[in-house]
């Protein structure tokens, strides 16, 4: 016999020495159904709620059932931490799951209007009784608007995100930086009154014969003082991400500085900064006060974003929202599916021309 046997006493395997580490997944399961059962007999018996508080106090009883039944099979620290795994993904699925309601509710609501009528036709001549009409000229204007609105938001935020980054020092790069911070959260609708008391009453009547005009411009101007504060918030701070060697390793090679930032820096933050302009797009193209402010909303196809009022999808499915007719609620949830679809659009190509970028690779 070797000293290692003579050492190592004989272990005799028997079912009481014998436990499984690993929690099963039909008992996890298990523990789900019974604290359901619970919940529902708890809530529903004494009449206290509904369906949606007996899945709320369902998973907090299961959270308990779970760490007393782990604890049994695996010890104190395995139930802890399969608890918490199972606390982070309730609320993964409680996060996701008003996404998915809203998703679900805009194609099953939405798809009622969803034909070439609603896309190629106006509210113009339409009346309660009518079933036609669409949101063709809400489909210009929204794009009209938000398009100027990204032409002049996103050279300004992008420019002033590259000053405070790269040349701001001393009071005044705080006092911009300040004023951004406090403009991120301003109202819609106090940036729609600004532009109706600077640019519709007074800029636009020099061009006007000295009457003030509503127009998809100044709903427009009024969408790139929403967007600024976001595009040089989020620009910032992936400017802020870049790494310092990169830029030194141009320097030392000479490059100039504007060429650094040029070359190296913005193509490095480019998908950063992408994303950070299509949260401001989107929150544009969901603003409804100040394009009524200062574009006034069309039944009729208005091309011209510099005369006369506009419309947009937004203030689109304001309107048909409230109105009387029992056709309007189909044309406002169409309106909404087609907003969030353009977004979508945009979104999706954004981050295909990011991805363009040799530097991201």
């Amino acid at each position: 016999m070797s000293l290692l046997d003579r050492e190592m006493p004989d272990v005799v395997m028997t079912p009481d020495n014998i436990r499984s580490r690993t929690f099963p997944v039909l008992s996890n399961v298990l523990v789900a159904v019974a604290a359901l059962v619970v919940s529902a007999a708890v809530v529903l018996g004494t009449g206290i709620g509904n369906w949606v508080l007996v899945v709320v106090l369902g998973g907090v009883f299961y959270l308990v059932g779970l760490n007393v039944a782990a604890s049994r099979v695996e010890g104190r620290r395995a139930a802890r931490n399969r608890t918490w795994q199972a606390l982070i993904y309730t609320a993964c699925v409680l996060a996701v799951l008003p996404l998915a309601s809203v998703v679900w509710t805009l194609l099953s609501k939405g798809v009622e209007r969803l034909d070439s009528d609603f896309f190629f036709t106006t509210m113009a001549n339409i009346g309660a009784r009518d079933p036609n009409g669409g949101a063709y000229h809400a489909i210009v204007g929204t794009l009209e608007q938000v398009g100027i609105a990204t032409l002049l938001a996103v050279p300004l935020g992008v420019l002033g995100a590259i000053y405070l980054v790269e040349y701001g020092r001393g009071r005044f790069a705080t006092t911009v930086r300040f004023f951004v911070d406090v403009m991120t959260g301003i109202p819609s609708i106090v940036a729609g009154l600004f532009i109706l008391s600077f640019w519709v009453l007074i800029v636009s009547p020099w061009f006007n014969d000295g009457n003030p005009e509503y127009s998809g411009f100044a709903a427009a101007l009024a969408l790139t003082v929403l967007m600024l504060p976001t595009i040089v918030r989020s620009t910032e701070e992936m400017l802020r991400l870049v790494p310092g060697p990169l830029r030194e390793g141009a320097y030392a090679l000479g490059v100039p500085q504007w060429k650094t930032i040029l070359k190296i820096v913005l193509p490095t933050a480019a998908p950063g900064i992408v994303t950070g302009v299509m949260l401001a797009i989107a929150r544009a193209a969901g603003e409804t006060a100040p394009v009524l402010l200062v574009a006034g909303g069309l039944a009729r196809k208005n091309p011209n974003p510099f005369s006369g009022g506009q419309s947009s999808l937004a203030l689109y499915v304001f309107q048909q929202a409230g109105d009387a007719s029992k056709f309007a609620p189909a044309r406002a949830w169409t309106a909404a599916l087609t907003l969030v679809a353009l977004v979508l659009i945009f979104t999706v190509g954004a981050k295909l021309l990011a991805r363009r970028n040799k530097l991201t690779r």
